[in-house]
C-alpha cells in the first residue's frame, strides 16, 4: 500500500486540447511529488466559473515526463509545454502573476530525477559492495 503523494500545489491551468480545434479547457491542478494531476471541470463552459471538479484525473507522471519546454510570455499569460518521454506535446497557459507553473513543474521534475538518480546509485554501490570485489582493486 502506498502513501499519497505530498501535495506541493492545488490551482487551475488550461489545457490546449489536442482535437481539431484545439480549444483551451481549464483543468484543476494538482502537483505532486509523483507528477501532475489534470481534474476535468463538470458543469460550467470555458467562460463560466467550474461549479464542480472531476474526482477522476489524468496522471502526467514525472517518470513519463522528459522536459517542460517552450514558454512564452503573451498578454499577461504564460505559455509553456510539458513534454513526455514519447514526444507527446501537452500545452498549457496561465496567468503571469505569482508563482509560475512551469517554474514549479520543472523544478519538481528535476527533484523527482535527480532522486531517482540518487536511488540508482546507491542501488549500484550496494549491489557491488554485496557481490564483493568491484574489480578496481585486483591486478590484471
Amino acid at each position: 500500500m502506498s502513501l499519497p503523494a505530498k501535495v506541493m500545489r492545488d490551482g487551475l491551468l488550461e489545457k490546449r486540447s489536442s482535437g481539431l480545434l484545439q480549444l483551451w479547457k481549464k483543468k484543476r491542478c494538482v502537483l505532486t511529488e509523483e507528477g501532475l494531476r489534470l481534474h476535468n471541470c463538470r458543469g460550467g463552459g470555458s467562460d463560466v466559473p467550474c461549479s464542480a471538479w472531476s474526482s477522476k484525473a489524468k496522471e502526467l507522471r514525472f517518470e513519463r515526463m522528459a522536459t517542460v519546454d517552450c514558454v512564452e510570455y503573451k498578454r499577461g499569460l504564460v505559455y509553456f509545454t510539458v513534454v513526455m518521454a514519447t514526444g507527446k506535446e501537452i500545452d498549457f497557459r496561465c496567468p503571469q502573476d505569482g508563482a509560475a507553473w512551469n517554474a514549479e513543474i520543472a523544478l519538481a521534475l528535476v527533484r523527482y530525477k535527480n532522486l531517482q538518480a540518487v536511488q540508482t546509485g546507491r542501488n549500484r554501490h550496494l549491489s557491488t559492495a554485496h557481490l564483493g570485489s568491484t574489480g578496481e582493486d585486483e591486478e590484471l
